[in-house]
């Protein structure tokens, strides 16, 4: 039987806990414009995102809480039980864009695309003034029209086309 030097065995053990550490380490990530949903062990009372301006952190019930990634950048996750201890203090990363995500500079203007399969503008911060303006305004209108006909639809009113 081969047998291992004295001066390896921490080392070895250095190899088991390294992935545990950097797993750790990482946190939770969620991409932007995506929600994910996390359990946890112990009911939670408060629920904290250091910078809001990244990620939306909301409290389903005491056992789970969803995360949705608002703009690239890290901040962090902090979870309290109901005597203000954490249960929870970690790293979390909203990463940028999706797998489906293309972005096509023209001369000094970004322009973001979401291509599954067909391409369609979408706004992201970073794309071009004008294009990001634009592209934000006709989505809002959009959304406005489909509430309006949602609430005339709800109202026992036809809704014209």
């Amino acid at each position: 039987m081969p047998r291992i030097p004295h001066s390896l065995i921490p080392l070895a053990g250095l190899a088991v806990l390294l992935p545990v550490a950097l797993a750790a380490a990482e946190g939770v990530s969620v991409p932007v414009d995506q929600s994910k949903v996390f359990r946890i062990e112990q009911p939670a009372s408060t629920v904290i995102v250091g910078n809001p301006v990244f990620a939306a952190v909301t409290m389903h019930d005491r056992y789970t809480v969803v995360v949705t990634g608002k703009s690239a950048g890290t901040t962090n996750l902090i979870i309290l039980d109901a005597n203000s201890e954490s249960i929870i203090d970690e790293p979390l990363t909203v990463t940028a864009g999706s797998q489906n995500t293309v972005t096509v500079m023209r001369k000094d203007t970004r322009y973001s695309y979401s291509c599954a399969p067909n391409c369609d503008a979408i706004p992201l911060p970073g794309d071009g003034k004008d294009v990001f303006t634009t592209t934000a305004e006709q989505i809002n209108q959009r959304d406005q029209m489909a509430l309006q006909a949602a609430g005339k639809a709800s109202a026992g009113q036809p809704v014209q086309r």
